[in-house]
């Protein structure tokens, strides 16, 4: 007789260990249930509706309980761990009726905890991802010559009513003055000698600072939180007394940072960087707490003095805490009594406060003029020492790579050709273009192809492009070992920090690929390539734009220095920060606004700040570019730049102005400009 089959037992081969009966936990059989607790808990579970369904459910309960009973009753195949298994759901073959769902079928994908989703949107914050390929460039100069900017000029009419602006304020001020000084003694405590001791401030110099920047001044040093990354976290804050004392409102606003200078997005507190601190931080402390001369000086120093070195192309560097300080007190050690320094004029405050400190003779040239520096080379050589007109010990021409508010560079290639015909030595301060010029970020002598032993003084700071503070002098061995002895830096100042000395170390590794290769790369090319379509949009825009096509400092001039707080403001409102700045950081009727690209913006980043200009720009009248310092459509290959004809033929400073000056639609220049970036600008 065949032997009768369980239905609801695996039809799978299964070994042949013979059953066990099931038992609870202590090894007893289940007990039965009594019937007066069944007629109980029949009692408290049924309800009147289920009690209308009894007579349907009786038919299905009876079928059910005789086939329980006949499976209880037949002997089962063995069970196995097989027959024990879950069927297998495979991500990539698994399919749903089409009828049930209107996509076709694709594999499983799981959104992103909440946690990681803040995590990724705090990354982006900081620095957003690469739209596109194409938005990448390699910063280089094209040229065999330097090209220089051509810097426009404003009608005479803005000119004229900037001028008008100023007498105004002035005249106003000394009214209040008048006025203030006989009813409000005590708000001009501070400009009179009260019992025997000088006054605080003299009346004079106090005058701008009370009267024209108080008016402006919650343009200024505005209270941040967090990263200063590609959005920056402003403290909201409000004044009742005109800007004399600020009170916190107690909230914030995230705003598009333009205002910060991080060329290369090194300013996260996440990534590499961030994670190579913390673990010096853990090895080594939060602080050396002594000057590099006595035992400020451990192998974090040495090694980050060897990549620094290496990077900028010197056989020896040396580090300092402070950016100022290094100009400071280099100066001094380098050069002295008997010695000439010769200085472009628009260089930064902490080489003339350095210069001034070594004692040697001063003398300035124009601004990136070598006609006007080699005239002054010649009459200086020829005529030597005052009074004694004995040689000079040394002459030391000393520029910018790049200059933090005009943003033009030096001409390198130019200065290089008189100090072989004039024999003399050549610093340059890279604080700027460091990490943000030159197909390797090496700076003014990588973006020119120019070697670094014809340069005899590297200078630069260590903030700008990699996140960190101090900066470095970097020379020939001899210069550096001497740097080590004679700057009072070494004893005095305080030695870098370990947790600054890793962010410098791991930024320089990912610049060169040593660390995460292919990022450094993608950084440099991207701030490149944000530089230039930046400045192309606003120059098509109609707006006067001072600098070199490369440069990261893209200063946007304002005239008038009631603009400056209403460009300012309105911006805001659009959560963007920019930076104002006037007199005396530039000169009285050059004030500006000035954006600071950084590799972390997006072109969406750009393109919003684009849009913005072009509305504040139309409401603040901004747009009276003539067009001759650039604008127009990209030229060809070998096509010559075709001139116009103005009104007058001529512009100011003789040179045809195109007969079209440009007033670009802002969808036809957020259209055009990612091709248009690579073409050469005009």
């Amino acid at each position: 007789m065949p032997r009768p089959t369980n239905p609801f037992a695996s039809t799978s081969p299964s070994s042949t260990t013979p059953s066990l009966p099931v038992k609870n936990e202590k090894g007893s059989s289940r007990r039965q249930s009594t019937s007066k607790a069944n007629k109980i808990v029949q009692f408290f579970s049924t309800s009147p509706k289920s009690k209308s369904l009894d007579g349907s459910l009786s038919a299905t309960s009876a079928l059910l309980a005789a086939a329980q009973q006949q499976a209880l009753i037949s002997p089962s195949p063995q069970i196995s761990s097989a027959s024990l298994s879950l069927p297998t759901i495979s991500l990539s073959t698994a399919t749903a009726d089409n009828l049930a769902m209107d996509t076709p079928p694709t594999t499983l994908f799981q959104p992103p905890s909440p946690a990681e989703a803040r995590r990724i949107a705090k990354q982006h914050a900081q620095f957003g991802p690469l739209g596109h390929q194409s938005h990448r460039y390699v910063s280089k100069c094209m040229d065999d010559d330097f090209p220089e900017p051509v810097m426009d000029e404003p009608p005479y009419y803005y000119l004229l009513t900037t001028y008008i602006s100023y007498l105004i304020l002035i005249i106003f001020g000394h009214v209040r003055d008048f006025f203030g000084k006989r009813f409000r003694e005590e708000n001009y405590r501070h400009l009179k000698a009260r019992n025997g001791y000088a006054p605080l401030n003299s009346d004079f110099d106090n005058f701008y600072v009370r009267r024209l920047k108080m008016r402006i001044n919650d343009c200024f040093s505005r209270p941040v939180t967090g990263v200063p990354g590609r959005y920056i976290t402003l403290i909201d804050r409000q004044s009742d007394d005109h800007n004399l004392h600020f009170q916190l409102t107690g909230t914030t606003t995230e705003t598009l940072n333009m205002s910060s200078y991080n060329y290369l997005g090194f300013a996260q507190s996440e990534g590499p960087c961030a994670d190579a601190v913390e673990e010096a931080v853990r090895k080594y402390g939060m602080s050396t707490c002594s000057p590099r001369g006595d035992v400020g000086t451990s192998d974090l120093h040495v090694e980050v003095e060897e990549l620094v070195a290496r990077f900028v192309g010197k056989p020896s560097a040396m580090v300092f805490s402070m950016g100022f300080g290094t100009n400071a007190t280099a100066f001094p050690a380098l050069v002295g009594k008997g010695c000439l320094i010769i200085s472009d004029e628009l260089n930064h405050a902490s080489i003339r406060f350095g210069a001034r400190l070594s004692g040697a003779m001063i003398e300035m040239f124009k601004h990136n003029d070598m006609k006007d520096l080699e005239r002054l080379l010649r009459e200086v050589i020829s005529q030597g020492q005052p009074r004694t007109h004995r040689p000079w010990r040394k002459i030391l021409v000393v520029v910018e790579g790049l200059y933090s508010m005009e943003g033009t560079m030096c001409n390198l290639p130019g200065i290089l050709a008189l100090k072989k015909k004039y024999k003399f030595n050549l610093f340059v301060d890279e604080a700027h273009s460091i990490g943000a010029l030159g197909p390797k970020g090496r700076g003014v002598c990588n973006y020119f192809g120019v070697d670094t032993a014809e340069v005899d003084i590297l200078m630069g700071t260590l903030t700008k492009s990699f996140g960190a503070n101090g900066g470095y002098i970097a020379g020939d061995k001899a210069v550096i070992d001497k740097l080590r002895v004679t700057n009072a830096g070494t004893i005095y100042a305080e030695s870098p920090t370990p947790p600054v000395l890793m962010q410098i170390s791991t930024a320089l590794r990912i610049i060169t690929g040593e660390v995460v290769p292919g990022q450094g790369e993608e950084r440099l090319q991207r701030l490149a390539f944000n530089s230039r379509y930046l400045r192309l949009g606003l120059k098509r825009l109609g707006f006067i734009v001072y600098g070199h096509d490369d440069s990261p400092i893209i200063p946007l001039l304002l005239y008038n220095p009631a603009k400056m707080p209403a460009f300012s403001h309105e911006m805001l409102r659009r959560k963007i920060s920019v930076v104002v700045v006037g007199y005396p950081a530039t000169p009285l009727v050059s004030s500006r606004a000035r954006f600071c690209v950084s590799a972390a913006h997006t072109k969406d980043d750009l393109d919003r700040l684009l849009v913005g200009c072009d509305e504040i720009g139309n409401v603040l009248q901004l747009k009276f570019s003539s067009g001759v310092a650039g604008g127009a459509e990209p030229l060809s290959e070998g096509v010559p730049m075709e001139k116009g004809k103005t009104p007058n033929n001529e512009g100011r400073n003789g040179a045809n102005i195109p007969a079209r000056p440009p007033r670009w639609a802002i969808h036809d220049v957020l259209n055009s400009g990612v091709q248009d970036v690579k073409s050469p600008l005009r």
